[in-house]
């Protein structure tokens, strides 16, 4: 008896000691800066605070109260586009002016770092709304009368979706990006529905820690690009799971050739074609589990053949020691600094650029809008917000991000929503979606007059990069695995 009473006190102590560490190691990691402070041309980069445990810190999604909305910068105004949707994502309005969108959530998936990162994760997804089964639809919202509200709400497609995101059209054809291919529909604009088979044009790599799979058509339509986040935070599942990922390739269309854009991109989300330029950007998600204050996200623009770090390297000569996988030593030559900083876990996703013909005031002219996801480990809460970024008449991005819309936090731990994606409609407003909320709200200047076209600065020409050979009908893989783009390819 007395034995026992001896172990049941050395459990006690165990279980209490046991409490105690858990307790020390998730408390949060308080931010010393603003996020503001982590954004810019020069963001601050604090020292590295490698974590066993992340700092979490999630807004449980409350939803809207009928009657209100976010709040909108000076001079303009928002109303609901179209709400009672089921987790919408990517939008993408087609030149008739239809909007579609993707509703979806992660798929079923096995996560680089086991059995306990996946409980977290989904422990995480459940708190911050994201949880539960994928609508898998294509839903179409049609505003005939350009009054601000979608009428229509119409299911167009649901056979063969799978956790879809990414969304293109171009000569009567429309792209899907499940999370792992890339399908082609026959699609006349005005439809109602999207029928007949797909045509997989590729097929990508499945789930891993960012599941989302962005696409964009080039301005002449001959390729489409696909944006892949990586598997894991930082390799930690090993390098052979990351085939393919941390990347944005370019599909030819016409021949069906592939190869790797760029590369070292953590998780590449909101894509769009600057309209000085000419250039693709992107927005990307960077690593976690370093502190509040480390690694900003960020957008920037995407050469060929150019390599953003990681998960060597953040910031073009910034080491994380944490990565045990060899490092390539072209890295030390090629590692490219990102363009502009959006804050530190403040999930930079949808970005558009001002368009000819949009109507946000002078206030907010030639630049570029993102949704912030907002953070999940970030200490205070941050993000969740729509911002403008000013470009100069050279085409590059200056001073600091302006909110566009705001308010998505309650102020005490929640939030009513979450920006996902940002699009423009047919009548020069903005739209956003707000995921958790299920809603799209429609951000415009109501007095202002159609912005004009940008004068396009096409600045130095690209240099050549050596094109690929053999089967014309390669897909990624096979590009991937020959080394489709590699630094001596750059000429």
């Amino acid at each position: 008896m007395r034995i026992l009473k001896k172990i049941l006190i050395a459990l006690a102590v165990l279980l209490v000691l046991a409490a105690i560490a858990i307790w020390w190691l998730t408390r949060p990691d308080t931010a010393e800066y603003t996020l503001d402070e982590t954004s810019g041309t020069d963001p601050v980069l604090a020292e590295p605070d490698p974590q066993l445990f992340p700092t979490i810190g999630i807004a449980e999604p409350v939803g809207w109260a009928e009657g209100t909305a976010p709040t909108a910068g000076e001079g303009l105004a928002v109303n609901r586009f179209a709400e009672g949707l089921d987790n919408p994502r990517v939008v993408y309005t087609l030149p008739n002016g239809d909007v579609l969108v993707t509703l979806t959530k992660a798929p079923e998936r096995e996560l680089a770092g086991g059995w306990l990162e996946d409980f977290v994760a989904g422990w995480l997804f459940d708190k911050a709304g994201a949880g539960g089964e994928s609508a898998n639809q294509l839903v179409l919202l049609r505003d005939a009368n350009e009054d601000g509200v979608a009428e229509e709400q119409i299911t167009i497609r649901e056979d063969d979706l799978d956790s879809p995101s990414g969304i293109a059209w171009g000569e009567d054809k429309l792209y899907i990006a499940n999370h792992d291919e890339v399908l082609m529909f026959d699609y006349t604009l005005g439809s109602n529905a999207v029928t007949g088979e797909p045509e997989q044009l590729t097929p990508l790599p499945a789930a891993g820690n960012h599941w989302m799979r962005n696409i964009i058509l080039s301005p002449d339509g001959r390729y489409l690009y696909v944006a892949v986040g990586s598997a894991s935070n930082i390799g930690e599942g090993g390098m052979e799971i990351e085939d393919m990922r941390a990347a944005i390739h370019q599909l030819d269309l016409e021949s069906g050739e592939a190869r790797l854009w760029g590369q070292g991109l953590r998780n590449p989300n909101g894509m769009a074609f600057s309209p000085w330029s000419g250039e693709l950007w992107t927005t990307v998600n960077e690593r976690d589990m370093l502190g509040s204050d480390l690694v900003p996200d960020y957008m920037t623009n995407v050469p060929i053949g150019v390599h953003y770090g990681w998960p060597w390297v953040y910031y073009k000569d910034v080491f994380d020691e944490r990565v045990e996988a060899p490092m390539p030593q072209f890295l030390t030559e090629y590692t490219r600094k990102p363009v502009y900083a959006l804050g530190a876990h403040a999930a930079a996703l949808g970005m558009v650029f001002t368009e000819e013909g949009t109507r946000m005031g002078e206030a907010f002219g030639p630049g570029a809008f993102i949704a912030r996801h907002g953070s999940w480990n970030r200490s205070p809460a941050d993000g969740y917000d729509v911002v403008f970024v000013r470009f100069d008449e050279r085409g590059n991005p200056t001073g600091l991000p302006i909110r566009v819309l705001e308010s998505f936090l309650t102020g005490d731990g929640d939030t009513y929503g979450r920006p996902t994606w940002v699009e423009w409609d047919r009548t020069g407003a903005l739209l956003v979606s707000d995921d958790t909320a299920g809603i799209i709200w429609r951000v415009i200047a109501p007095d202002a007059a159609p912005a004009a076209a940008i004068e396009r600065n096409r600045g130095e020409r690209l240099p050549p990069v050596r094109q690929l050979e053999g089967d014309p009908r390669r897909r990624l893989q096979e590009a991937f695995e020959e080394g489709a783009v590699r630094p001596e390819d750059i000429m």
